[in-house]
């Protein structure tokens, strides 16, 4: 596995996400009658800093396809945790108008490259056309110094 699984910091997760969806309105049990839904949360209320306690829980009381989003849930949020420690692994988002995002993706395409690596590619080219023309100014002033 790339990701190492801390137990506690795993239940942690798992109690959070479990009482967000709660507090969503999402039935987190496998059960329909609503005050044994909210008995069977105030119990899971308790258990924060209890992870076996938590894991059995689930066991218990959730059904294979609530765990299963869980758990995927859980693992995307182990991803980004973990390669939001590391630079080169670390995400960020911007907000893109959906004409800008559109060219840039066509851009990319055209281009076999990533988002990324077509914004770096794009600013890389401004800033090389930049230089290019300080130094053709720069070129053309000392040559009309020179012919004066």
């Amino acid at each position: 596995m790339r990701y190492q699984k801390l137990e506690i910091q795993e239940a942690n997760w798992q109690w959070k996400y479990l009482l967000k969806k709660h507090r969503e309105g999402e039935n987190i049990t496998k059960h329909t009658e609503q005050s044994l839904i909210e008995l069977k949360v105030q119990f899971l209320t308790t258990l924060q800093h209890s992870p076996a306690e938590i894991e059995q829980w689930i066991k218990a009381e959730m059904t294979a396809e609530q765990r299963k989003r869980m758990r995927q849930s859980i693992r995307a949020k182990r991803k980004r945790f973990f390669n939001a420690e590391k630079l080169t692994t670390k995400k960020k988002s911007i907000d893109l108008d959906y004409a800008s995002w559109l060219r840039l993706s066509k851009y990319s395409k055209t281009h076999a490259m990533t988002l990324s690596e077509t914004i770096n590619h794009l600013i890389d080219e401004r800033e090389n056309q930049h230089l290019y023309s300080e130094q053709m100014a720069k070129m053309k002033a000392s040559l009309k110094d020179l012919l004066k």
